[in-house]
């Protein structure tokens, strides 16, 4: 039997769905599991490649190889293109997506005796806010991908229009408006249900989520830990300045880390440890690179978030005992709003913008569907909660709407 199977391809986890009877279902796609995360594993000794949960106990493990995660926010840049060398195979990075993709077909299949020729993907309505060429690329990359993992064809539906049509029912007269964060992007949809059809009046995003977030904590509260700010003798005279933020930034982003480890990057940081103040901290920023702890910090940056986000936490830290023993990073809820408040303020503002867009005032919204994430940090709630005071907050979804509402709509595809 030949189906069209819904994959939410998210930049942090991955889900794949069909609808069984009239309701959803959300494919084991690992032991135990219905979601993916977004993280492949290349093993230099093993010359194997893992994905998923696999694939982040490798890193965690230590095993020698390289690492790669967040790969949806660089679809549609020319590094999509680039063949390069990643562990053991030539490679780009269109078709490490489409083995990733290829991997989750199978186990879509595996799971369930059907077979998968077509896919219907969420996208977010801007992979990338202001580049048009680049948003327009980024389809046709991620197109591509799903043609080399074995699809024959793929249609693409807006993550928040899928989300839409998998919330539940609205209170009379009243719109619903999604807000859907997921890794890499922020989308609004709002939307209108008679009986049992959803009809989207709007749609809008813009590129920024959950690893923005981290990296903005990363700057904030981590990297200066590693002598980000710090100060560096002029090799010349007596003078001293700020060392370049560049190498910080990229550490700090998640899809940039794989490509820090280089001996340009190994050198640049031995010549701050000689160079610096306060070599100490550039002494712990050449062990990052060395020993490729990037993603490690990533992953901790990440955990520290949501301890700090919990309704109970007064005051936490980010673990970077992999660093130095005893090594931790102090972080509070104040300060945790505060590193997000612009990331907020931006999200708040297209939502206001998708407002705009539908000619819809915030009062007339009912009810606001969270999903992803992400969209349940404090901090976006009460951007939220401020725009539209008397609409009904919807969690319970949030990490499965998208992959729900993909499943309904492809039961209609064949």
């Amino acid at each position: 039997m030949t189906q069209t199977l819904g994959i939410d391809f998210g930049t942090s986890n991955t889900a794949a769905a069909v609808l069984v009877g009239d309701r959803p279902h959300l494919i084991e796609v690992e032991p135990g599991r219905t979601s993916l995360p977004t993280s492949v594993f290349f093993d230099y000794e093993r010359k194997i490649t893992s994905y998923g949960s696999v694939a982040n106990a490798a890193l965690i493990d230590g095993r020698e190889g390289r690492f790669m995660r967040a790969l949806k926010s660089v679809l549609g840049t020319p590094l999509m293109r680039e063949k390069r060398q990643i562990a053991y195979a030539q490679l780009t990075l269109i078709e490490v997506v489409a083995r990733f993709l290829q991997t989750v077909r199978e186990r879509a299949e595996a799971g369930t005796g059907a077979t998968f020729s077509k896919a219907l993907s969420g996208r977010p309505v801007r992979f990338h806010s202001t580049d048009d060429a680049r948003n327009t690329q980024a389809e046709v990359d991620l197109r591509e991908a799903y043609m080399l993992a074995g699809f024959d064809d793929v249609s693409f539906m807006y993550e928040p229009e899928a989300a839409a049509r998998a919330a539940g029912p609205l209170p009379e007269g009243m719109l619903g408006f999604i807000i859907d964060i997921g890794g890499g992007t922020s989308d609004f949809s709002i939307f209108e249900r008679h009986n049992e059809t959803t009809r989207i009046i709007a749609s809008h995003g813009v590129r920024v989520g959950g690893t923005d977030f981290d990296k903005s904590i990363s700057i904030a509260k981590v990297m200066p830990l590693l002598g980000h700010g710090a100060e560096i003798r002029n090799e010349m005279g007596p003078d001293h300045h700020v060392v370049p933020k560049a190498i910080f930034n990229d550490l700090a982003s998640w899809e940039k880390i794989p490509f820090q480890y280089t001996a340009e990057t190994r050198r640049l940081a031995a010549r701050y440890v000689k160079l610096g103040l306060q070599p100490a901290l550039f002494s712990r920023l050449h062990d990052v690179l060395e020993l490729e702890l990037g993603h490690d910090i990533a992953f901790a940056v990440e955990a520290g978030k949501i301890r700090v986000n919990s309704p109970d936490a007064q005051d936490a830290a980010i673990d970077l005992r992999i660093i130095e023993k005893q090594l931790w990073a102090r972080m509070d809820t104040h300060e945790l709003e505060a590193i997000l408040h612009d990331h907020a303020a931006q999200i708040k503002t297209a939502a206001l913008d998708t407002l705009s867009r539908a000619a819809i005032a915030p009062d007339r919204i009912g009810q606001i569907v969270f999903v992803g994430g992400s969209s349940l940090m404090q901090v976006i709630e009460n951007e939220m909660v401020d725009l539209f005071p008397n609409a009904i907050l919807e969690r319970s979804d949030a990490f499965t709407a998208v992959a729900d509402g993909l499943a309904i709509a492809a039961a209609g595809r064949g």
